[in-house]
């Protein structure tokens, strides 16, 4: 159903259905917005699984190792 067609027979309901809807949707949205810190906590466990003690490469280190994967990409 497109969103015209939905919006034509919402407004054919009473004002208290219309209000019913309403609260249904809230609540449906309601019961997604709880879904967002189950996932977020999943994205903090993932980032502690990436901790290492080793400290992150220099920009001169990237660069080096992107010529060097260029390298073995492009040249054999």
């Amino acid at each position: 159903m497109l969103p015209q067609d939905l919006k034509a027979k919402v407004l054919e309901l009473t004002p208290g259905d219309r209000l019913t809807l309403i609260s249904a949707i809230v609540e449906s949205l309601q019961d997604t917005a709880t879904v967002q810190p189950e996932r977020s906590g999943a994205i903090q466990r993932m980032r502690g699984l990436l901790k290492t003690e080793q400290p992150a490469p220099t920009d001169e280190e990237v660069a080096a190792m992107l010529e060097e994967r260029r390298m073995e990409k492009y040249l054999q």
